[in-house]
C-alpha cells in the first residue's frame, strides 16, 4: 500500500562519520519490486511465487515484453503516488524521506505499493493537508490513463480473475461498451498497472490512523478526526466478523498496530481555507470510486 509512514529519520548517523542519506535499502526494495512486478507480468498476474514456481521460466521467453512493460507502468504509478508526498513535504520545508517500494513474491501484482517517511509533527493542518493528498491526486494522474489504455486494448474475459472498482466500471461504459457484455477483462500490462494504482489509492484514502485518508480527515477535523477514525474501525471489524471478509483482518491489525489515532501536530488550531476544506470532503469520495472490498474473484 502507498501512503505516509509513522515519524523516520531520513537520514543514519554513522559513528565518526558525516550524516548520510539511507539509500541502499531504498534501492534494494526498489530493484526487489523491480524484479517482482517484472515476474508478475510475465506469468500473467497468478498466484505463484516467484522462485517455487516452473511457470515463470517457462514463460519467460513469450512473454517478457509484457512484464517489462507492466513493471515500468506500475513502478510509475507508484512512484508518481510517493512522488507526490515527497515533493509537497519538501515544498513545505518538513523533512521526509525517498519511497520505499514493498515488493512480494506472489506474482497476483508483485508489489503492495510503497511508503515514505516524514516528521509530521513539523505540518500544521494545511501543510499535512498537501502533503497528504498530493499523492492520490499525483498517482491516479498516471493510474486513471494507463486504466483507460488498457481498457482500450484490453479483450474480454469470462471468468475474470480481478475485479473492477466503481471507476474501471465507469471508464468501461464510457470507451469500450462492447465489453459490458462480458463478466470482466483479461487482464493486461497497462490495465493491471491502472488497477494496482486504482486500489492503492482507494486503500489509502480510508480516513483511519496514518494512511493518506486519515491525514486528510485530521487536516479538516482536527483532533474529532480521531472519532471517525475509531468508528471506521470498529465498523471494519464489525464487517469482517459478520460478512466474513477476513481476507482484511491483516490490514485491520496493522492499522490498530500502527495507531487508530492520528499523532498531534503543529498548530492544531488553524484551520483549513475554504478551498481546501472543500477539495477535502470531495476527496473522501475517492475510495468509494477506486476501492474494492472483494479485490479478487476467488
Amino acid at each position: 500500500m502507498s501512503g505516509s509512514a509513522p515519524t523516520v529519520d531520513p537520514l543514519v548517523v554513522l559513528p565518526g562519520r558525516r550524516r548520510m542519506p539511507r539509500l541502499s535499502l531504498q534501492g534494494l526494495l526498489w530493484c526487489a519490486t523491480a524484479l517482482t512486478t517484472f515476474a508478475a507480468g510475465v506469468v500473467g498476474w497468478q498466484p505463484v511465487v516467484l522462485g517455487f514456481d516452473a511457470d515463470l521460466m517457462s514463460a519467460l521467453p513469450g512473454h517478457w515484453d509484457r512484464g517489462v512493460v507492466y513493471m515500468l507502468a506500475v513502478l510509475a504509478v507508484l512512484g508518481a503516488h510517493e512522488a507526490g508526498h515527497f515533493v509537497a513535504a519538501r515544498l513545505h520545508g518538513i523533512p521526509a524521506t525517498l519511497p520505499f517500494f514493498i515488493p512480494v513474491p506472489v506474482m497476483l501484482t508483485g508489489t503492495l505499493g510503497a511508503v515514505i517517511g516524514m516528521e509530521g509533527s513539523r505540518a500544521d493542518r494545511r501543510e499535512l493537508f498537501d502533503i497528504a493528498l498530493a499523492g492520490p491526486l499525483a498517482g491516479l494522474v498516471l493510474a486513471v490513463p494507463a486504466l483507460v489504455i488498457g481498457l482500450l486494448v484490453g479483450t474480454p474475459a469470462a471468468d475474470p480473475l480481478f475485479a473492477m472498482p466503481p471507476l474501471a466500471e465507469w471508464l468501461m461504459r464510457l470507451v469500450r461498451p462492447d465489453l459490458l457484455s462480458a463478466a470482466g477483462i483479461d487482464p493486461n500490462p497497462l490495465y493491471m498497472a491502472g488497477w494496482v494504482g486504482l486500489l492503492v489509492t482507494g486503500l489509502n484514502m480510508i480516513p483511519v490512523s496514518q494512511l493518506d485518508g486519515g491525514h486528510v480527515v485530521y487536516a479538516l477535523l482536527g483532533p474529532r478526526a480521531n472519532w471517525v477514525a475509531r468508528t471506521l474501525l470498529l465498523a471494519a471489524i464489525t464487517a469482517v466478523v459478520v460478512l466474513g471478509r477476513f481476507n482484511w483482518v491483516i490490514m485491520v491489525v496493522l492499522v490498530t498496530l500502527i495507531g487508530v489515532d492520528h499523532p498531534p501536530i503543529r498548530e492544531e488550531d488553524r484551520p483549513l481555507d475554504r478551498f481546501r476544506t472543500v477539495l477535502g470532503f470531495l476527496s473522501l469520495a475517492i475510495p468509494l470510486v477506486t476501492f474494492m472490498p472483494e479485490p479478487l474473484r476467488m
